[in-house]
């Protein structure tokens, strides 16, 4: 619902575009940019019409402000006074509308739930929705919270019928740990399923169950070390976290429950929680897109699963802006050396710089040592179709590269079925193609892999394919290894690139279960 203008990301070139599945977007009036909403909210003028007052809001009351002069819409509990932002909304005045006087919660998560609208919107609040949600009669006795047992009234009637069983956890100590475990009751589950956040005496675990969340989230009772393990035991689907004492004393409870602790509910209904990442270092790749490095805090625990995106939080004139972005390896090289390691601390993106952007320019200016928040994981990719797998093919246009680099060494390395992985990488320029020579390198390399270079606006000199995705060069380039292989495409690019590409590959027979979109 609320969305962040063209200008400031994606460029309208942009290859690095997440899709929303084709939302189109409205002209702005002059004058009525993000920069000039931020100017507007930063004035001082009276943006709720209530001086400054905030109230709780009935749901009576709600109803009645559904007019466009006078729009009240509700996001996660809190109301909103929209009506001057209508003019400053790329997705338009009707799309706001379609919330007006209501719960826009859903509507907003179905657009981009990624979008900082406590931020965007500070200066609009009106209040809190007067009606609480009703907590279980137990649910502030720690000894029933504690003890891992998930309160029956936490557990929806659709998630009983139809989600994943519920999670449990208990702890339990030695003189010098602290071990807390997680049993998932799930067989898949993986050291990129659990994410583990320690911050002062808040200590946050949320382990991702399919499309469900289960969180353990308490005030430790005492000091824990900085560091602190994850391990999996995937056959049964136990997570341990075992954290190390300060002081050799034993613990009489492991702490007080945090906000929604001990919760499970829809990954979708989860609000995306950010931890600050150092700048260690960045470095060129083509004239205009680097490489950044990312440091993690020792107290996190965070892998980001193949195929799946973060978003990068900059604080830019006093107001957070949020933007997506996909991790990439180090190298195309670097998985073929080593496993990555349980205790990796370091994030790597490819970003292309937007001059004229709003967030990219910020970035990279940047200095090493200083801080981005990066969110929780998030995406639709699952690693479990690229099992026995025959053929592979990655389309990619510009920086839509990024989710492939994973993808390609993930399946190069760890699916023995695989016959052939083909790259059809779109780009304007030969000085746009991101990791040529590595690419290059890696054909000559492992045999399986093929790269096809295609530009739109090549010199005289360029021997290569030339144009943009059409029939002619897809049929040319998806030929399976045999009549029957399992066949997997994966496509990402801007939005115009990826629309068109997803009909001509339905128009060549490849049925939905052979495509993957990367869209957020």
């Amino acid at each position: 619902m609320l969305n962040v203008p063209s200008q400031s990301f994606p460029g309208p070139s942009s290859q690095q575009r997440v899709a929303s599945g084709g939302r189109s977007k409205v002209p702005l009036k002059q004058g009525r940019s993000l920069m000039d909403w931020i100017r507007l909210t930063k004035s001082g003028k009276d943006l709720t019409g209530l001086k400054g007052r905030l109230i709780e809001v009935t749901e009576e009351e709600l109803k009645k402000h559904n007019k466009k002069d006078d729009c009240w819409i509700c996001i996660r509990g809190f109301v909103y006074n929209v009506s001057p932002y209508m003019e400053y909304h790329p997705g338009g005045e009707d799309e706001l509308m379609r919330a007006a006087g209501s719960d826009g919660t859903d509507l907003f998560d179905q657009v981009h739930r990624w979008v900082n609208y406590e931020s965007m919107l500070k200066e609009c609040l009106v209040g809190r929705m007067a009606m609480k949600p009703a907590l279980p009669k137990d649910y502030h006795e720690e000894k029933k919270v504690l003890n891992g047992m998930l309160p029956q009234s936490q557990v929806t009637d659709t998630l009983a019928k139809e989600g994943p069983s519920s999670p449990s956890y208990d702890w339990f100590q030695t003189d010098s740990l602290v071990t807390i475990v997680i049993y998932t009751k799930q067989k898949d589950i993986n050291l990129d399923s659990v994410i583990v956040d320690h911050r002062d005496d808040s200590f946050r675990a949320e382990t991702v169950i399919k499309d469900y969340s289960y969180l353990v989230h308490v005030a430790l009772s005492h000091e824990i070390q900085e560091d602190f393990s994850v391990l999996v035991v995937e056959n049964v689907g136990k997570i341990e976290i075992v954290l190390k004492k300060k002081e050799n004393t034993s613990w009489k409870r492991l702490g007080h429950p945090l906000e929604n602790h001990n919760s499970f509910i829809p990954k979708k209904d989860t609000g995306l929680f950010y931890r600050k990442c150092q700048l260690v270092s960045k470095e060129n790749v083509t004239h205009d897109t680097k490489l950044f490095c990312l440091m993690l805090p020792p107290s996190t625990h965070l892998q980001v699963p193949v195929g799946q995106h973060v978003y990068l939080k900059l604080p830019i004139t006093g107001t957070e802006i949020v933007k997506p972005y996909t991790p990439v390896s180090d190298s195309l090289f670097s998985e073929f050396k080593e496993p990555v390691l349980p205790n990796n601390m370091y994030i790597y993106f490819l970003i292309k710089i937007y001059p004229a952007g709003f967030f990219t320019p910020e970035l990279d200016q940047l200095q090493i040592g200083d801080y981005v928040s990066v969110s929780n994981p998030e995406g639709n990719f699952i690693i479990c179709q690229l099992q026995e797998l025959e053929d592979l093919f990655l389309l990619a246009a510009g920086t839509g590269f990024t989710p492939m680099v994973k993808v390609l060494n993930y399946a190069l390395t760890n699916i023995p079925s695989l016959r052939k992985v083909k790259l059809m990488f779109f780009n304007k320029t030969e000085d746009d193609i991101i990791w040529r020579s590595q690419l290059e390198k890696l054909a000559f390399k492992d045999k399986r892999f093929e790269v096809e270079f295609v530009l739109s606006a090549p010199t005289s000199e360029w021997s290569g394919k030339q144009g943009y995705i059409s029939p002619a060069l897809l049929s040319e380039f998806l030929k399976r290894s045999s009549d029957t292989s399992k066949v997997l495409i994966c496509l990402c690019g801007p939005t115009p690139f990826t629309e068109q590409g997803m009909k001509m590959l339905h128009d060549l027979n490849f049925s939905k279960d052979e495509i993957h979109s990367f869209t957020a």
